[in-house]
């Protein structure tokens, strides 16, 4: 008897071992959506359903590729982005000051008259690779709010790179697609 539950348990562990070994690593919403792949950032993340990729001619230099979804209400501005981009080497030792800095310097650029407060900080990994995530409400001055998370993370190379969501106005769809594009990011 004691053989037998032995050999059932060898069975059992033995296929949750090859079911852990052979899941997909990519378990999100956006596990089967397009992806933009970044040669010059070095990172690739998803493209969640009714958003669009941006041409690089419409980005500013620290912007290496973008996907945007406009807001669905009546107004003209708002919706949501996605930009990604490469920086210099940043020791792990400074990833969080570093991420945390260039949230605060990312959200007075985006909203020159509003304020920002951390609501998340912490350290995660992208590829196995260190990464710090920092998200961040905005307030625009005339009464938004606005949600910013920047996700900063050691390349391969030892540079950097790095993905910006914002949506605004904020609701708690948006800004989940936001947080989902950023959680999808792999490096190359």
């Amino acid at each position: 008897m004691v053989a037998v539950v032995v050999s059932v348990l060898v069975l059992v562990g033995g296929g949750v071992t090859a079911w852990w070994l052979t899941r997909d690593e990519d378990s999100s919403s956006l596990a089967d959506r397009p992806r933009v792949k970044d040669d010059k950032a070095g990172i690739s993340y998803a493209i969640p359903e009714g958003w669009q990729p941006n041409k690089k001619g419409d980005l500013v230099d620290a912007f290496t590729s973008s996907i945007t979804m406009k807001s669905t209400g009546d107004e003209e501005e708002g919706g949501s982005v996605v930009l990604a981009g490469r920086a210099g080497t940043v020791p792990k030792s400074q990833l969080k000051e570093q991420t945390e800095d260039a949230a605060r310097s990312n959200a007075e650029y985006f909203y020159p008259d509003g304020r920002s407060s951390i609501e998340e900080s912490r350290a995660t990994t992208v590829s196995d690779r260190p990464a710090y995530t920092v998200a961040l409400k905005v307030s625009d001055g005339e009464g938004g709010t606005g949600h910013l998370r920047l996700t900063l993370m050691t390349a391969r190379d030892g540079g950097s790179s790095y993905l910006l969501g914002i949506a605004q106005p904020t609701g708690p769809q948006e800004q989940q697609e936001v947080d989902a594009v950023l959680e999808s990011a792999s490096l190359s």
